[in-house]
């Protein structure tokens, strides 16, 4: 916090302290006094706290404190043995910033108070900047860890270019008025970092020194997606056919007459003439099969081809995903390691291109 945020926050508790005093509890005009000075020292502070304190003092002169009765230091040093929790403060600015972002938001770019067509460099000043704002270590305020990570999960899909695309052209689904304003932070886009994670990636773990343990190192589980039962439907739909494909296969499709892997129905190893490409097939295959076996090895290399091509497009995939992760958050040393990463599908289709 800023020196001028101290300076707002010591007038605050001056202003509690004069409506404590005014009301007649000096024992909590001389705490938020105390604060204060703690905060931001100011004369004004010291004069109230030595009009306080002269008071008390006079008080307790006045009236004669029947035998056996607690004082109120004693009542304070019990709580303090007791370690009976305390409430935290935390001030109006705090508590309306939680309260935008859980009941007021409806889409990830007004949690980060930018337009859609802000650039990733503005995406990254507004988190910061809410960041340091709604971090549950500085606000206290009633719902600041929600608040807190729905900004950290916000900047994390829109700083990433393809799950960005994909919320721009899902998250604008109509709301069902029974639902809370939780409902748009579910729909499946979700970060795969933390709020601790991401905020620890953007301030180097060091934002707050002397500010308090770390309290998020869970990962938030995902809330169901709502959807409709048509939409559950259709989306089963697919497997339903799977599955009764499946269940029929024995009426309307032969068994295949070989395998890519070995398994107990095909022992037999063998290889196509042209790649070289292995393939198994059952121990009665020499006798029971009657078509050309050239074009069965035509079809078995197109489908191996295939297969590679797939599975190299996924090793890509992956190693540009962590390339951009690491290039995103400044890791030049991560950066070398996905640019080093093998891909043994890639080599192989190339063999077999040459």
């Amino acid at each position: 916090m800023t020196i001028e945020g101290n300076k707002d926050e010591a007038e605050k508790c001056i202003e509690v302290a004069q409506n404590a005093l005014a009301a007649g509890n000096l024992e909590k005009a001389e705490r938020f006094l105390l604060k204060a000075e703690r905060l931001y020292p100011t004369a004004r502070a010291k004069e109230l706290l030595t009009r306080v304190r002269a008071g008390a003092s006079g008080q307790s002169t006045k009236h004669n404190t029947p035998p056996g009765t607690p004082s109120s230091e004693d009542v304070r040093r019990r709580k303090n043995v007791n370690h009976q929790p305390t409430q935290r403060e935390y001030t109006t600015e705090q508590l309306e910033a939680v309260r935008r972002v859980k009941t007021k938001c409806k889409d990830y770019y007004e949690v980060l108070c930018v337009t859609k067509e802000a650039t990733d460099s503005d995406i990254k000043k507004a988190y910061k900047k809410l960041a340091l704002q709604l971090h549950p270590d500085k606000n206290h305020a009633p719902g600041a860890a929600e608040a807190f990570k729905a900004v950290g999960n916000a900047a994390a899909i829109l700083t990433d270019p393809e799950k960005r695309k994909q919320y721009d052209l899902r998250g604008e689904e109509p709301q069902h008025p029974t639902h809370t304003h939780h409902q748009f932070y579910a729909r499946g886009f979700e970060s795969d970092l933390t709020a601790e994670e991401l905020f620890n990636m953007f301030f180097g773990g060091t934002a707050f020194p002397g500010g308090g343990p770390t309290v998020y190192t869970r990962r938030r589980a995902r809330e169901p997606e709502p959807r409709d039962n048509n939409a559950g439907l259709m989306q089963m739909l697919p497997v339903l056919v799977l599955v009764l494909l499946s269940m029929m296969s024995g009426f309307f499709i032969s068994e295949p007459v070989y395998s890519l892997t070995p398994t107990p129905k095909y022992p037999v190893p063998r290889e196509t003439v042209n790649l070289k490409v292995p393939y198994y097939v059952k121990e009665n295959f020499h006798t029971d099969y009657q078509g050309s076996l050239r074009r069965l090895e035509m079809a078995i290399e197109e489908e191996y081809i295939v297969g590679l091509r797939h599975a190299c497009q996924r090793e890509r995939n992956y190693r540009d995903s962590v390339a951009w992760k690491a290039r995103n958050f400044g890791d030049p040393r991560h950066h070398a390691d996905a640019q080093r990463l093998r891909m043994p599908s890639c080599e192989k289709l190339q063999q077999y291109q040459r």
